[in-house]
């Protein structure tokens, strides 16, 4: 009889068990259940994790359309004189990809950057310059708080271009007193 009601009791236990493990899971709310994720972004306790060149609470806005359009240069490098001037800034062809054309007021060839997040990037890339030389151009810029979006947004890059050894620098080097970064305002 005591194996018979000791049976009967770790049955009785599985059983409570079971129904309260079912019971727990079916009352555990769905956090993504009413979350629609864009762009190929999956929901994870509800919130989107977005792919990169997405951004939004549902990963609805490409991220690098707040750096397209016109933007006004105003510029100090270290070897050059005082400029401002026009860039334009278009969809390049990866969803975090740009271009830059009349980058520096002077080179006929586009420049190439990508965004993630606020940080426009521009790696390492020889561009024609004058005379049949060749000039490398790399930096790195980023919006400026409070002005992210719209036709007031600003940013601040810093880069620089190298011709023939020569470096004109817009605000990489922090130790060189004529090197200022170059200013973006749309």
């Amino acid at each position: 009889m005591n194996t018979r009601l000791r049976s009967a009791l770790i049955s009785a236990s599985i059983v409570i068990a079971g129904f309260g493990a079912v019971t727990y899971t079916a009352c555990k709310e769905d956090m993504c259940k009413a979350v629609i994720c864009a762009n190929g972004s999956v929901c994870n306790e509800g919130s989107c994790i977005c792919p990169s060149g997405y951004e939004g609470s549902h990963c609805e806005t490409v991220n690098r359309d707040r750096f397209l359009g016109n933007w006004n240069v105003e510029e100090d490098g270290s070897i050059s004189a005082p400029a401002n001037y026009s860039v334009m800034v278009e969809k390049g062809d990866a969803i975090t990809d740009v271009i830059i054309k009349s980058f520096g007021n002077y080179y006929t060839s586009n420049v190439k950057a990508r965004v993630k997040g606020d940080t426009l990037y521009i790696d390492p890339q020889d561009i024609p310059a004058a005379g049949g030389a060749t000039s490398t151009v790399e930096g790195k810029g980023y919006l400026t708080k409070n002005i992210y979006y719209g036709e007031h947004a600003g940013m601040v890059v810093r880069y620089s271009i190298t011709t023939n050894g020569v470096v004109n620098d817009f605000g990489t080097n922090p130790s060189n007193p004529d090197s200022h970064p170059s200013l973006w305002h749309k």
